[in-house]
């Protein structure tokens, strides 16, 4: 849940607040260094085979055009075709179903908002009653529908910073999708029986099958490109066409500038071990952070405005505004005790029941015998328990009578 509202955050049941936003700069500075290591490594892997624009555009959109339409050339020849009942059908449910399916990942985008049990309570309710939610997702759902169906590969070449950051990143030992133009060149059309080494030409055939089947529409022969997203589209139609002149598959593959050039193999060069140490310091950090962090965090202030009282047993008591957040999956009944000095703590009202991954809120007097008080201000440690365990311990200060100091 990445719930910007509330300011309150769910990663693997585990429960974010503001307050731990030193944990999440550690966790966005590993996340930062791991993708430059895997981009220096393996180019732009994530974004043909993990990326949500690729990942719902080939395995969901792409695939309902293609039951629909056909195959790119049926699609061009539909495309170039007159305005039929057929046409029209075939353009209109392949539109719909975009939108409707759009429309589904706008929802649960949102979940992951506001939660699945509010967003079924919604869905439950009159849609008159949340009109403006409603209007909002409907817009949501077309910015979803228009990238899908319209922006496409556009979002990875001219949107996305990512594409542009892998040409700061790759060099000439990374592993990216390559034309072996050792093996390739020169390249020359397919004569059955033709000896293609005496001809002076090389495997590559010049069918341009590879370029053909680019979403981005690129010519993989010309070398690593910006609009390249390693969906490997190109090597699957390559090695089809290998296959079938009868050479050797593999023309384009995996592989390094090195490895094709120099015939050297991929190897862990001194770059990547460097990002690879500077990784691995970030994610020790990062874990002991999380694995040290106190199960609640409390915030104890003294109420503004409102002076000590002295209570009718001659005990002196302040009272405090109290904030409590339960950072763990499961609810927590808490019990206040003072640590450091004879006292106790009285609640407000009913007693504290964090329920899970909750903000509670309350008010509690410190109660302390006039012989503990040092001074106008005495330094109070609160501990908050929940059944016997000590989750955390609370500073803060206690207000006296004046006449208090010096005795």
């Amino acid at each position: 849940m990445i719930n910007l509202v509330e300011r309150r955050f769910v990663f693997f049941g585990q429960v974010f607040w503001p307050q731990d936003f030193l944990i999440f700069v550690i966790g966005f500075l590993a996340f930062v260094v791991f993708v430059a290591l895997f981009t220096v490594a393996f180019g732009r892997l994530f974004c043909g085979w993990a990326c949500p624009q690729t990942v719902f555009m080939e395995h969901v959109f792409r695939r309902i055009e293609y039951a629909i339409e056909g195959d790119w050339k049926q699609q061009q020849s539909l495309n170039k075709g007159p305005l039929t009942i057929d046409k029209a059908w075939k353009k209109g449910s392949k539109h719909v179903l975009f939108f409707f399916i759009s429309f589904i990942i706008g929802n649960t985008f949102l979940a992951y908002i506001i939660g699945s049990d509010e967003l079924l309570h919604i869905m439950r309710e009159p849609a008159g009653q949340h009109m403006g939610g409603l209007l909002a997702m409907v817009a949501f759902s077309g910015a979803f529908y228009g990238n899908f169906a319209f922006f496409r590969e556009q979002a990875c070449t001219t949107v996305c910073p990512y594409g542009r950051l892998q040409g700061v990143l790759l060099d000439r030992k990374s592993v990216v999708i390559a034309y072996d133009h050792v093996r390739g060149e020169a390249r020359g059309l397919f004569r059955k029986g033709e000896d293609r080494a005496a001809a002076g030409k090389g495997d590559c055939i010049d069918c341009k099958a590879c370029v053909h089947v680019c979403p981005t529409g690129i010519d993989i022969r010309n070398g690593t490109q910006l609009e390249c997203v390693n969906c490997t589209a190109c090597i699957d139609a390559c090695d089809q066409m290998m296959v079938g002149v009868g050479l050797p598959t593999g023309l384009v593959r995996y592989a390094s500038e090195t490895e094709i050039a120099d015939r050297k193999p991929f190897t862990f060069n001194l770059r990547m071990k460097a990002y690879s140490a500077v990784l691995l310091i970030l994610v020790g950090v990062l874990t002991t952070m999380i694995l040290v962090r106190t199960d609640t965090e409390t915030t104890l202030l003294r109420t503004p405005g409102v002076l000590f009282q002295q209570r009718p047993d001659g005990r002196i008591s302040n009272m405090y505004a109290l904030k409590t957040m339960n950072k763990t999956p499961h609810d927590l009944p808490i019990h206040l005790e003072v640590m450091n000095l004879e006292g106790e703590v009285m609640v407000v009202g009913k007693p504290l029941q964090l329920k899970a991954g909750e903000l509670a809120a309350g008010e509690i007097f410190i109660i302390l015998g006039k012989d503990q008080l040092d001074g106008m201000k005495t330094r109070v440690v609160i501990g908050v328990y929940s059944g016997d365990k000590l989750l955390e311990k609370v500073a803060t200060s206690f207000v006296g009578p004046m006449h208090i100091i010096g005795s």
